[in-house]
């Protein structure tokens, strides 16, 4: 019997999250973004990220799954609820 893989289960810490979010923003994939948010705020507790960001659980799954286009504002409420900070460097 073969399991299916969930990265959710290994982002635990700010590093390995730090890591993850840099490694997928320099592949410049906006999916595969919005994909690693979505696993993030999964693995931080989606009913936490909800009540932090005052939008409802399954809007929030559903915003983050595959295939789907959240609103910018959506993205930065829980990017911002999940303690990340995005920089630029010139």
């Amino acid at each position: 019997m073969t399991t299916t893989f969930d990265i959710a289960e290994y982002l635990d810490n700010k590093e390995i999250i730090a890591e993850y979010l840099s490694q997928v923003l320099a592949d410049g994939d906006t999916d595969e973004f919005l994909q690693a948010i979505g696993h993030i705020a999964k693995a931080k507790g989606m009913s936490q990220i909800a009540k932090d960001t005052g939008l409802g659980r399954e809007s929030l799954y559903k915003s983050f799954r595959d295939g789907a286009s959240p609103k910018f504002e959506t993205v930065m409420k829980v990017i911002h609820s999940l303690g990340v900070q995005l920089r630029t460097t010139t």
